[in-house]
């Protein structure tokens, strides 16, 4: 039976993997800060090391990180991402070389110009959790070029579940219309309605990282719909879930400034190995709207 690490795997694409990897007949390790998983402590080589030498897995995903471009992350981050990368490539390299390693990586990293990102395009250190992960990319290549490790780095966009938080603004305005739906009389308070961005299922991401980890031509490759949606939409389509005029339960910031106008892949390369995402934006509404949790 083959073996797979998943760092991180309490959190959203962590549990949809573990999802997708058992029904492949994969032996999941998971490793985590939270839950009923291992402990091992990413930023502490030494405790990688004795992982990966120990259990010489197949495949390992680093999908560990706090989501969050605030400054105050900086060093828990640069801890997670950046030092968690070298841990296990280092780890890889001296005693479970056959291993593949994935890394997950950001559309945040890019410079943006409004306009869909390639996953050729200049990186920008536009924020702490963007130095992190320009790093862990740079690293990804050193190991890969210098050693021939296999290491593929999956760039992800606005991607959600009903396992998202409410600090992430999809979950926000679900949890909001589902309070409303139930006779609330609250404003959903929201800044920008006409940010773009994808609008994909996490369910479907995690299947991106399985393309992508199983071919041996591409390496690095944007793992989104390509397919952008203002917020505006997205709160439309869930009002519309519960009979409502969006209008009359939503209340503007005109004070509000979008750090982007535009986040939205261009992710035809991974399209063209075999991997497009299955869920609409009207399917991800209603599922959220209705399930608890994944």
């Amino acid at each position: 039976m083959k073996k797979a690490i998943i760092f991180g795997i309490n959190g959203q694409d962590g549990f949809y993997l573990n999802k997708l990897l058992v029904t492949k007949g994969i032996n999941v390790i998971g490793i985590s800060r939270n839950g009923d998983f291992l402990r091992t402590s990413i930023h502490d080589f030494a405790e990688v090391k004795k992982l990966i030498e120990s259990e010489q897995p197949d495949y390992i995903f680093h999908l560990a990180a706090n989501s969050t471009t605030n400054h105050s992350a900086l060093f828990e981050n640069h801890q997670t991402i950046s030092t968690g990368t070298l841990n296990i490539l280092e780890a890889v390299k001296e005693y479970s070389p056959k291993s593949k390693v994935f890394i997950s990586g950001s559309g945040l990293q890019f410079i943006n110009h409004n306009i869909p990102i390639k996953e050729t395009d200049l990186f920008d250190a536009r924020d702490a959790y963007s130095i992190s992960r320009i790093q862990s990319v740079y690293a990804a290549r050193y190991f890969r070029n210098k050693f021939g490790l296999k290491v593929y780095v999956g760039y992800f966009f606005n991607h959600d579940s009903p396992r998202r938080s409410e600090r992430h603004i999809a979950q926000r305005i679900i949890s909001t219309v589902k309070r409303i739906a139930n006779g609330s009389n609250e404003k959903l308070i929201i800044g920008d309605v006409n940010t773009v961005k994808e609008w994909t299922f996490a369910g479907d991401v995690v299947d991106g990282i399985w393309c992508l980890i199983n071919n041996e031509d591409i390496f690095e490759a944007n793992i989104g719909s390509g397919i952008g949606y203002s917020i505006e939409n997205w709160i439309s389509i869930c009002f519309d879930f519960i009979g409502k005029n969006w209008k009359d339960s939503v209340e503007i910031q005109s004070d509000f400034f979008a750090e982007y106008k535009m986040l939205v892949s261009d992710s035809s390369l991974i399209h063209s190995i075999g991997w497009i995402p299955k869920t609409t934006i009207n399917e991800l509404a209603e599922m959220m709207l209705i399930e608890n949790n994944g």
